[in-house]
């Protein structure tokens, strides 16, 4: 197979993760296919979930602190009746309660428990730090995790289909939904906690991301698709047009540019405001990040520094 003669630019590639692929090695097929070490991710997939993994190349690395923290959507199925080691499909099963008795409205009424401003206990099986160690780490090797919970918000949790099966023996409910979630919350957590709200187990049977910031399935490349274009640049967007599908944008002038390129602070156009803003230059470029929660906006990163 033949390489690109030259890195590709900077940018950011949505890759629809497949199967059974952890983020690091979606991240390493992408470092080989760009022909650049200068590759991130921002936020990870499990293996077993498929879906939008937004990679950093080259300087659009720099964006990716910024883009973990945006919301994202998920489509999921949740299986009643059973609880998992690592609270999906990939752990091994820990009880069995069964779901014969659980009605549907009953699913939905929980859901609605777990939807807005909630605390959540992260799933044990994370890469959760605890005294130094991952929480994954301390798991398999048999010993107790006890994650303290922490506020996230479930802006959206809609109960789709629901499928009674026989599961050796066992009657379960597979449930099909839908989520908006902040970053930090764990899908494998809300079906966890959706079976313990119901009084019985619950975890992961499948996982699908749709969507990370402005960023959705329809701009994600199937990895098969990327790997068939070896040799050829990858098609990354451009990191102007990135930070406009992700963040609020702030057009600012020549004079403005300079003066954040310089590293100086310009007046807030919303002092106040809590989310990152995009600085774009009149010729199109992404000048900086800014920090407008203040009167003066500061820059977080920039991209474009003056120069004289």
């Amino acid at each position: 197979m033949t390489t690109p003669a030259d890195p590709t630019p900077d940018g950011i590639l949505v890759v629809d993760k497949p199967q059974g692929w952890t983020s690091h090695d979606v991240v390493a097929r992408g470092r080989r296919l760009c022909a650049t070490r200068k590759v991130g991710h921002a936020g990870t997939l499990d293996p077993m979930a498929t879906g939008v993994l937004v990679l950093g190349v080259g300087r659009a690395t720099r964006l990716l602190t910024f883009l973990v923290g945006c919301d994202k959507d998920y489509t999921a199925t949740i299986r009643l009746g059973q609880s998992t080691l690592t609270d999906d499909a990939e752990g091994e099963v820990t009880a069995s309660a069964g779901a014969a008795g659980v009605e549907v409205d009953a699913v939905r009424a929980a859901a609605a428990t777990l939807t807005g401003d909630i605390e959540q206990v992260p799933s044990a099986v994370s890469a959760i730090k605890v005294k130094g160690e991952r929480a994954y780490h301390r798991v398999r090797a048999g010993e107790p995790v006890d994650l303290p919970a922490r506020p996230v918000t479930v802006s959206r949790f809609e109960i789709g289909d629901v499928r009674a099966l026989d599961v050796d023996g066992t009657v379960v409910l597979d449930v099909d939904v839908e989520v908006t979630v902040s970053s930090g919350t764990y899908v494998r957590a809300l079906a966890r906690d959706l079976g313990a709200a119901l009084g019985t187990g619950g975890h992961l049977t499948a996982l699908r991301r749709t969507r990370v910031g402005g960023f959705t399935l329809e701009h994600a490349h199937p990895l098969a698709d990327l790997e068939a274009r070896q040799g050829e640049r990858m098609p990354v967007t451009p990191l102007a047009q990135a930070a406009r599908a992700a963040f609020a944008v702030r057009e600012v002038d020549e004079a403005q540019a300079r003066t954040i390129g310089f590293g100086q602070r310009l007046p807030s156009e919303f002092a106040g405001r809590t989310e990152v803003v995009a600085a774009i230059a009149p010729d199109g470029r992404l000048v900086a990040m800014l920090d407008e929660s203040r009167p003066t906006a500061r820059s977080l990163v920039v991209f474009s520094p003056s120069t004289s």
